[in-house]
This record gives C-alpha cells, structure tokens and sequence, in this order.
C-alpha cells in the first residue's frame, strides 16, 4: 500500500533530522507550514530551547501566502539577531523546498542570517 502524503513528509522528516541538529553556536530553523499559516523556530536542540520564533498568525502582512511567508523569514532574521544568532542550520521538516518554504528561507537570507 502506499504512504499517504503525511507518512511520507514525517519519513523524510525523520531521515533529515537523523543527520542534523540544532547547538547553541549553530542552532536550526524549523518551518512548519499548514493549509493557512506558516512558522518557523529557532532551536537548540542540546539544550531543548526554542530561541526564537515567528509565525504569520502574529503578522498583519497583506498579500498572498508566499508574500507572507516571506515576511515572516524576515522577522525570525530579525528576531535570531537580536538574540545574537547569525548562522544557523535550516530544517525544512519534509517539507519541499518550494513555494513557501522557500520563501521563508530567502526572506530569513535577506534580514541576514546565513546557512
């Protein structure tokens, strides 16, 4: 039987996170994305602590979903400066690195955070 559209996202989920992890010097950029909103964390994993956050439920950005996705890339760069964060490791969390993954990552790029 085949894997429906969730088990296959959570199989390469898995895979991904098997071969990266968030630190202190190096944390990860976590994107979650449903039918409506988008977010993102940014996490160190070896201390089990969410160093920064955004999402579009918190935006009162206008226009379509990639606009927005892209907005809330900058404000998480904006926030993770402010914490003293500049390079980090992403974490696209199965998702396709498309459409609004993407955008998130390059507005994250454009407020200065390096991958």
């Amino acid at each position: 039987m085949a894997l429906s559209k969730v088990e296959k996202r959570n199989r390469i989920k898995r895979r991904v996170r098997g071969k990266i992890s968030g630190s202190s010097e190096l944390p990860r950029l976590s994107v979650y994305k449903s039918n409506k909103e988008i977010y993102a964390q940014i996490i160190d994993d070896k201390e089990g602590k969410t160093l920064a956050s955004a999402s579009s439920r918190g935006l009162n950005a206008k226009g379509n979903k990639v606009e927005i996705s892209a907005e809330v890339g900058k404000a998480i760069a904006e926030k993770a400066k402010a914490a003293g964060i500049e390079t980090i490791v992403f974490d696209r969390n199965g998702f396709v690195y498309h459409g609004r993954v993407k955008a998130l990552a390059d507005g994250a790029r454009e407020g200065g955070l390096k991958f």
